[in-house]
């Protein structure tokens, strides 16, 4: 004989050593979702880069809870506001792409892209959309002791009165200003002037007083006061009738095809694997299929919106193309 059984036995495992090490080499670095286990297995952190409180707040915090159910993992919300929501947005574009670290956004994320020439991030190619929250009309609002009363009615009295008349908002680039100039650039003759405020209270503060006549906002900031008699609404942003506020009367009715729509949703770091994206997208949409998800967002002014990450994707560059469009037209650039 050759060997002895300890020496054939000791040389299968050299073998089989080499075998698996070969193996590994030529399928280069594992992955480290495959090392870790099924995603997830550890806390999730949703960054919203807002103070609490506010739309954004409300609605991961909802979220948080109900995929962190499905998902069996704590979902952690984490606020870092500053810069029009810049810094929190910048952290988790350049964290590791594992799923783990996601940020809670809106429709303003677009359009800082549109008027912010240095954005320490780029919307459409550090962040990978995974799921919309919800979706919500604007609400085109008053001072009591302006005359018009009717989408018709407003139009009208602008273009009657060019340069009369003032418009607030929450700051320069800003959504409601950005819808606002969208208006402008739909009705020939539309002259109003634009009056930045630092915030979205004291611009509502102003109107109220008659220092400005008009503000275009979400419902959630302006509904309240419609309904206690301190402003007067003239119309919804959305195409027909909303169910955040039925009896509102659309702006497309004396504008035809004038739409603005708010949206939030949850991104991630661009190059999150696609199962992750996935399985975040089918959770939320799990989530938003619930009537008292329904129901909550609605009291929000926001309609629960289930899409998936390509159709998210489409928003959001869509979104980021059409206002820097109409930030070079009307030459809006941030303060």
């Amino acid at each position: 004989m050759s060997g002895s059984p300890f020496q054939f036995t000791r040389r299968r495992v050299v073998m089989a050593a080499v075998a698996v090490t070969s193996t590994v080499a030529s399928l280069g670095t594992v992955p480290a979702l495959a090392a870790d286990g099924p995603y997830p297995n550890r806390p999730i952190t949703l960054v919203v880069p807002y103070p609490p409180g506010g739309s954004n707040d409300v609605f991961a915090r909802q979220i948080a809870k109900e995929i962190g159910d499905v998902l069996k993992q704590p979902v952690i919300v984490d606020n870092r506001p500053g810069a029009s929501g810049n810094t929190g947005t910048a952290m988790v574009a350049k964290a590791a792409p594992d799923g783990y670290t996601l940020v809670a956004v809106s429709s303003s994320m677009t359009t800082n892209a549109a008027v912010q020439p240095k954005m320490p991030f780029d919307p459409v190619k550090n962040l990978a959309p995974i799921a919309m929250f919800a979706k919500g009309p604007m609400v085109v609002a008053v001072n009591n002791e302006f005359p018009a009363s009717t989408p018709a009615e407003l139009v009208k009295m602008i273009k009657a009165n060019p340069n009369k008349f003032n418009y607030a908002t929450s700051g320069t680039g800003s959504v409601n200003h950005m819808a606002t100039e969208y208006l402008r650039s739909m009705v020939p003759g539309f002259e109003i002037t634009h009056v930045p405020y630092k915030g979205q209270g004291p611009a509502v503060t102003d109107v109220i007083g008659n220092q400005v006549q008009m503000l275009i906002s979400s419902g959630p900031s302006l509904l309240p006061m419609v309904r206690a008699g301190k402003l007067k609404a003239i119309g919804i942003t959305s195409l027909g009738k909303s169910e955040i506020a039925p009896d509102l009367t659309p702006m497309a009715t004396a504008v035809p095809g004038y739409e603005f729509a708010l949206w939030w949703g949850m991104l991630a770091p661009a190059g999150t694997p696609a199962e992750i994206v996935n399985k975040l997208n089918a959770a939320v949409n799990q989530a938003l299929a619930k009537p008292e998800i329904k129901a909550q967002f609605l009291k929000e002014g926001a309609i629960a919106s289930p899409i998936t990450p390509a159709q998210f994707a489409e928003v959001v560059k869509g979104d980021v193309e059409r206002w820097k469009k109409l930030a070079k037209e009307r030459n809006i650039v941030a303060d």
